[in-house]
């Protein structure tokens, strides 16, 4: 980010007050703030877990193999590849920003993104491992019980550690100043006239009804399938998982649509590939609107305007094993 844009930041993104003189102040979307206040110490240990495929049983599958931060928070597959090339059930939801949703995957059985760190690890069709399996694997790296004690000030290592680290890194994860954002924040040039004509139709056409706040999106659970049923051969039912409520089912927490060009493919089952399949379908299906093909290109437009500034950082050097440490599993 640019100087003059700290600056823009520094100045309006304090409080939602301070947007409110913009303005912009009463669209629905509202701009992505900067993170104001981690603990450096321990985002820093959560980001080396967060690599570390050794919290896995093959050795072979970390955090950042489903949501990798290169690719916008994501792995671009239809549903992810766990231990032993198991398929998953389930899209991969980005992690960028996932610190503003009401609550973590896409059936919300998280509340918060410490709960969610423990899930892949101990998931047989995931990372596979167990969290007393990896938590003894953490202890046997010196390095890891060296960060660990300066990290927390005593010789303990346990789960509730872990997760607190890898959820003290993902809160760093957000994308300020997309091209919208600064749009919403004073500059009238920061967009084109087709992108600021797909977001009035994105408005009237009742997108924002679950496609709002700063995520724009992810602050709901909604029914897959309004105007019309959702067809698809995937078998995840969505929150009456979670609720055992019969009225839930098909219901799941509306994706946040930052950075939405680079988290393809679309939908809890992965089914649409583009964009422009995926606004096609929302559009009939939630709406019950069908977008001529001009109408899609300048939502299009506007989705892609979204994109912000990616997190940027340096790979982190893991400790080494010791001989202590279990060796991995990878074709077990």
């Amino acid at each position: 980010m640019s100087i003059k844009r700290r600056l823009l930041y520094a100045a309006t993104a304090l409080s939602v007050g301070a947007i409110s003189s913009l303005s912009q102040a009463n669209e629905p979307i509202q701009p992505i703030e900067p993170v104001k206040e981690v603990n450096v110490a321990l985002a820093e240990l959560g980001k080396k877990l967060y690599f570390d495929p050794r919290l896995s049983k093959s050795g072979f599958i970390s955090c950042n193999s489903c949501h990798n931060l290169s690719m916008g928070g994501t792995d671009n597959l239809k549903t992810s590849i766990g231990h032993n090339w198991q398929q998953g059930p389930i899209n991969s939801p980005t992690v960028l920003n996932s610190s503003l949703n009401l609550a973590q995957f896409w059936d919300g059985r998280a509340a918060d993104l410490k709960e969610q760190a423990g899930g892949p690890i101990a998931n047989p069709g995931e990372m596979a491992f167990t969290h007393t399996l990896a938590v003894d694997l953490l202890k046997s790296i010196p390095g890891y019980v060296h960060e660990f004690r300066l990290t927390f000030g005593n010789d303990e290592i346990n789960i509730d550690q872990v997760t607190d680290a890898i959820a003290e890194f993902e809160k760093t994860l957000v994308t300020p100043d997309s091209p919208f954002d600064q749009w919403l924040l004073g500059d009238e040039d920061a967009l084109t006239a087709d992108e600021l004509a797909g977001y009035k139709l994105f408005k009237d056409s009742g997108c924002v009804a679950c496609h709002n706040g700063e995520a724009v999106g992810g602050s709901s659970f909604q029914k897959m399938g309004v105007v019309e049923p959702y067809q698809t051969n995937n078998e995840v039912e969505g929150r009456v998982a979670v609720t055992g409520v019969d009225a839930d089912r098909f219901m799941f927490k509306v994706p946040t649509l930052r950075n939405v060009e680079l988290t393809y493919p679309y939908f809890h089952d992965g089914e649409a590939q583009t964009l422009t399949e995926a606004v096609d379908i929302m559009g009939r299906l939630q709406l019950g609107r069908q977008f001529t093909d001009g109408e899609n290109a300048q939502i299009v437009a506007f989705l892609k305007s979204l994109t912000g500034q990616q997190p940027s950082f340096q790979l982190p050097i893991l400790p080494p094993s010791s001989e202590n440490t279990p060796p991995p599993q990878p074709f077990e």
